[in-house]
C-alpha cells in the first residue's frame, strides 16, 4: 500500500476547465470488465463524486504498479521497482496505478481538471478538500467518493469510499485494483471530501511555467531571502507560475539545502526546496539572463524527452533512483555502456549513459540514435 514519494520530483499540472457533469473520458484499454460490486453504494454523493466512483470502478482488475498513474496526464502508466518489495520487481512491466495515482485519475475523469496530482500525503492535505473527517468518526459521516487515508505522521495509502462499508483501492504490488471492506483500525488517519466544483487554476502569466509546490505553511518573500518580508503563505500544496530562477541565499529546510530561488508571476520569490523537481528547475531561465553552465568533466550535453524519467545508481531500472525529470531537460553525459536491456515507449535498447553526477539513465530517453555519437564507452 506504499505510494510514490513525489516530494522531490516535479509534476506540472494541466488544468482544463470542465463541468462536473461532462461526459467521462474513454476508459483505458487496460481496464478489465467492471466489477458489479463496485459503484455508488449509498446516497448523498455529489454528481462529481459519483462520476469519480465510476471512473475508479472502471479500473477494477488493472495492475497496482508502484509509481503508476503519475505521468504528465492522469491515467495508467508503467511503474518501477520501489527498492524493497520483491513483489515490486516487475512493476516496470505493469501498466497501472498506485493508490494515489488511481485517486488522481478518478477525479480527473470526473472534473476534467487535475485536482489531485501528488502522493497520498499530498492528497490528504489537498486544498481541494471541502470537508475533513477524523479517524474517530469512522465511516458514519462518509459518502461515496470520499477519500480515506492511512498513515501515522506521513500518509502512505489512500482509497475511495463506496458506501455500505466498501471501498475501492490500488493496494500493493502484485495485486490488482479491487473492492474491499473498509479498514478503520490500525493507522487509519481519517477522510476528506473533494470540492465538487474544483477551483480552475489560471494559466501561467507573462510566459511563466506552472509547477507544483509541496509542504505546508510555505512562504514567498519580496526578495530571495527568508529574512525578506513575507508576500504570501501557502497552507498546502498548490500551483505556482515561475518566471525565472537564480542563485541567492542558501536555505536548509526539510532535510534539503539549496541556494536557488524561483521568481513567481506576482514578483515574489520562494526557495526551490518547496517546488517539486530537481534543485534547478528544468527549462526555467536565469533571472539575470546568464548562460547555462557548460558541460563539465569532459561531458557532452544532450536533451532528454518524455515525462517522469528516472536516473539510477547503476545501469539497471531496479537500481536505486537518483533523480527524476518530470519534463524534458538537458543532461551532461560522460560515457555510455551496454548494460540491462530496457523496453519503454515502444523502443528497446541496452545502452545506458553515465551522467556527471554518477547516475545512469537509459539512452531511450535521450534524443539521438540508440548509441550516442561522439560519446566514449565507459
Amino acid at each position: 500500500m506504499r505510494t510514490l514519494n513525489l516530494i522531490t520530483p516535479a509534476r506540472t499540472l494541466a488544468a482544463v476547465a470542465a463541468l462536473a457533469t461532462a461526459p467521462l473520458l474513454p476508459v483505458t484499454a487496460h481496464a478489465a470488465a467492471q466489477d458489479t460490486s463496485c459503484g455508488v453504494l449509498a446516497s448523498g454523493a455529489s454528481a462529481t463524486a459519483q462520476a469519480a466512483v465510476a471512473a475508479a470502478c472502471s479500473q477494477i482488475g488493472v495492475w497496482y504498479s508502484w509509481g503508476g498513474g503519475h505521468g504528465a496526464t492522469p491515467g495508467a502508466t508503467y511503474g518501477y521497482y520501489d527498492g524493497s518489495d520483491p513483489d515490486s520487481l516487475h512493476d516496470n512491466e505493469r501498466m497501472g496505478f498506485d493508490c494515489s495515482g488511481l485517486m488522481r485519475y478518478a477525479y480527473y475523469r470526473a472534473t476534467g481538471r487535475d485536482l489531485l496530482n501528488g502522493t497520498a500525503d499530498d492528497q490528504f492535505h489537498s486544498p481541494q478538500a471541502s470537508a475533513r473527517f477524523s479517524a474517530g468518526q469512522g465511516t458514519a459521516p462518509l459518502v461515496p467518493g470520499d477519500l480515506m487515508f492511512w498513515g501515522s505522521g506521513y500518509i502512505h495509502h489512500v482509497a475511495m469510499y463506496l458506501g455500505a462499508g466498501q471501498m475501492v483501492e490500488a493496494y500493493e504490488s502484485g495485486t490488482h485494483i479491487r473492492v474491499t471492506p473498509v479498514r478503520t483500525g490500525g493507522d487509519y488517519a481519517g477522510a476528506i471530501r473533494i470540492n465538487p466544483t474544483g477551483t480552475p487554476v489560471p494559466p501561467p502569466a507573462n510566459g511563466g511555467s506552472t509547477f507544483q509546490t509541496w509542504g505546508t505553511g510555505v512562504h514567498t518573500h519580496s526578495t530571495p531571502s527568508v529574512h525578506a518580508p513575507v508576500v504570501d503563505t501557502f497552507a498546502g500544496p498548490t500551483q505556482i507560475s515561475v518566471q525565472c530562477q537564480e542563485h541567492a541565499e542558501e536555505v536548509s529546510a526539510e532535510g534539503y539545502t539549496n541556494d536557488i530561488w524561483a521568481k513567481l508571476a506576482d514578483g515574489s520569490w520562494m526557495t526551490n526546496i518547496y517546488i517539486k523537481g530537481p534543485a534547478e528547475l528544468p527549462g526555467i531561465p536565469d533571472c539575470g539572463g546568464d548562460s547555462p553552465t557548460p558541460p563539465s568533466g569532459g561531458s557532452t550535453a544532450f536533451q532528454t524527452w518524455g515525462t517522469g524519467v528516472r536516473t539510477h545508481s547503476q545501469p539497471n531500472v531496479n537500481a536505486g533512483v537518483v533523480d527524476y525529470f518530470a519534463q524534458p531537460t538537458t543532461v551532461n553525459v560522460v560515457c555510455q555502456a551496454h548494460a540491462q536491456t530496457v523496453t519503454a515507449e515502444g523502443y528497446t535498447n541496452d545502452a545506458w549513459s553515465k551522467l556527471t553526477n554518477g547516475a545512469w539513465m537509459t539512452n531511450i530517453y535521450l534524443k539521438g540514435p540508440a548509441w550516442l555519437p561522439g560519446v566514449a564507452t565507459c
